[in-house]
């Protein structure tokens, strides 16, 4: 068994049923005990899936911590919703 899964913009191109299907599929994997490392920009399953999230604006990291952390933080709201 892996301990580390790396996966980037795995929900690329899906729509909500398939993703709602992908955060279960990685939470099972989660549950074995299985790393994950998410490059992912919907930022639904992100925050939903991840105990800790970090944030890049242009290759510099502007916020990291858990994910209702980073989503109350200024500088990803400027960066991302502003």
């Amino acid at each position: 068994v892996p301990t580390l899964l790396a996966l980037d913009e795995p929900a690329a191109g899906m729509n909500p049923t398939e993703t709602a299907d992908l955060r279960a599929l990685l939470d099972r994997i989660r549950g074995d005990g299985v790393t994950l490392l998410l490059i992912e920009h919907d930022m639904r399953l992100v925050m939903r899936l991840c105990d800790r999230v970090l944030v890049l604006d242009f290759g510099r990291v502007i916020a990291e911590g858990e994910p209702r952390d980073v989503q109350q933080d200024p500088a990803v709201i400027a960066a991302y919703l502003g």
